[in-house]
């Protein structure tokens, strides 16, 4: 059958950065829709992002894959579009149920989260770093063609959301073996203690759908 994919971005780029998967799901008969988190400008909470997406895709029972730090936002927007599955795909999984955020995670043991040399950086504003952090696994082709996705979203709600319950919405983790940004090693984890489920893990770095999207295509066939 035929199943909708809902992409949403993270905090470095635009929903270009998704041009290379939704091909590979186009291939396996699926439709992917990149949504735009900064459609209506940066000023929401977690809900008010959850009505951004609704209002761009009426998919009836989506599968929705949150990238990065969209993880924050990923249950509310899975609850605003009935998503029949959540993916996160190199992407932080909130503490629920214990009301810390991303911020008091990090404040707690930055390292266990990320790279000691991410924190601070901005890929966005310097083409070596995102070559760098974001794109070095990719083909020199395909590395050119990323930099024009780049793009910064920080809002203020992604440190400081307060982790709710879990959804109860299935849910699979795609874990990069080589991200450079968060480690791996923090996801999989996450994965088993914040979700109860096994990674799914994929060759390459923190963006997988750009360098590897065939990759990222396999495990998401398998929820269709």
């Amino acid at each position: 059958m035929t199943r909708d994919f809902v992409l949403v971005h993270g905090t470095t780029q635009t929903p270009a950065g998704f041009d290379r998967l939704m091909a590979e799901l186009t291939v396996c008969g699926h439709r992917g829709v990149a949504v735009d988190l900064l459609a209506d400008g940066p000023d929401h909470d977690v809900a008010g992002f959850a009505k951004v997406v609704r209002r761009q895709t009426g998919a009836a029972r989506p599968v929705v894959v949150a990238h990065s730090g969209s993880g924050v936002l990923l249950p509310a927007i899975g609850a605003a579009l009935g998503a029949a599955h959540l993916v996160w795909l190199a992407a932080y999984i909130p503490a629920f149920g214990t009301g810390r955020s991303l911020r008091d995670e990090a404040a707690a043991d930055v390292e266990a989260l990320f790279h000691p040399e991410w924190p601070g950086v901005d890929p966005t504003a310097d083409l070596a770093a995102a070559d760098h952090f974001l794109f070095h696994d990719c083909a020199p082709e395909v590395r050119s063609w990323a930099h024009g996705t780049l793009r910064l979203f920080h809002p203020a709600v992604l440190p400081a959301h307060a982790a709710g319950e879990r959804p109860d919405i299935p849910s699979t983790v795609i874990v990069p073996a080589a991200d450079r940004t968060m480690r791996s090693s923090w996801m999989c984890a996450a994965a088993q203690e914040r979700l109860g489920v096994e990674a799914h893990e994929v060759p390459g770095g923190h963006c997988p759908h750009v360098s590897h999207p065939e990759a990222v295509a396999a495990v998401l066939r398998r929820l269709a």
